[in-house]
C-alpha cells in the first residue's frame, strides 16, 4: 500500500498527450500566401503601434515585448517566402 493511498487521497496517474503544431511544409502555395498576407498585415499593424508609443514615450517594457514580437513575425515571414522559391536541380 502506499502512503498515498494509506492517507485516504487517490493519486491518478498523470496522461499527457503530445500535440504537434502542423509542419510549415505541408501548407499549400495558396495557404502559403493567405498566412504570409495576415503576418505581413500584423508586421505593419504592430510597426505603427511601436512608432506611436515612440513618439508618445510610452512604456518601454511594453515597446520591447512588441518589438520582440514583430521580430518573430518578420522571422515567420522569411521562412514562409523561402518555401515559396522553387527548388532547383542539382
Amino acid at each position: 500500500m502506499r502512503a498515498s493511498e494509506a492517507s485516504g487521497s487517490v493519486v491518478l496517474p498523470v496522461v499527457t498527450r503530445a500535440v504537434y503544431a502542423r509542419r510549415v511544409d505541408t501548407y499549400t502555395p495558396a495557404e502559403i500566401t493567405e498566412r504570409l498576407l495576415a503576418l505581413r498585415a500584423d508586421h505593419r499593424a504592430l510597426d505603427e503601434r511601436i512608432t506611436r508609443m515612440a513618439a508618445n514615450g510610452e512604456d518601454d517594457l511594453e515597446s520591447k515585448r512588441l518589438k520582440r514580437h514583430r521580430l518573430q513575425l518578420k522571422d515567420c515571414i522569411t521562412r514562409l517566402e523561402s518555401l515559396q522559391i522553387p527548388d532547383e536541380p542539382a
